[in-house]
């Protein structure tokens, strides 16, 4: 595995097709975070969201089922990621996104469900 100090972070959000079954479905999460591992990354977070409508047709479908997946990797493994995930014909649409500092903590924040505490602490400074 590569040293911390190399890995970048990102986000993946997949959109895989909606006609596989919820065993296909976790495979399918199984292999991408298969591959990112045995390319020197290290998943963060993983999030199926489910059956979604899309905001347009894509191969004559109205809907999708939607992964989301937070994960540390070296830049090149995306490349070598992108070319699997466009052999794949359950992937229906993909995007990879670089997450700065602070969109990590946020996630993170997001993740922890902290984000309600620091105004909580605030009101009880302003009643006392």
């Amino acid at each position: 595995m590569a040293t911390t100090k190399n890995l970048q972070s990102y986000e993946l959000m997949m959109i895989f097709t909606p006609v596989l079954a919820e065993e296909e479905f976790k495979n399918a999460q199984k292999k991408v975070t298969d591959f990112i591992k045995e390319n020197g990354g290290d998943m963060v977070n993983s999030n199926p969201w489910g059956l979604r409508s899309l905001a347009y047709p894509i191969a004559k479908k109205t809907t999708g089922l939607y992964w989301v997946a937070e994960y540390k990797a070296p830049a090149d493994a995306n490349a070598k990621l992108e070319i699997q995930m466009n052999r794949d014909e359950n992937i229906m649409r993909h995007m990879i996104t670089r997450l700065d500092k602070y969109a990590v903590e946020y996630n993170a924040k997001k993740r922890n469900k902290n984000t309600a505490e620091p105004k909580n602490e605030n009101a009880a400074v302003a009643a006392n």
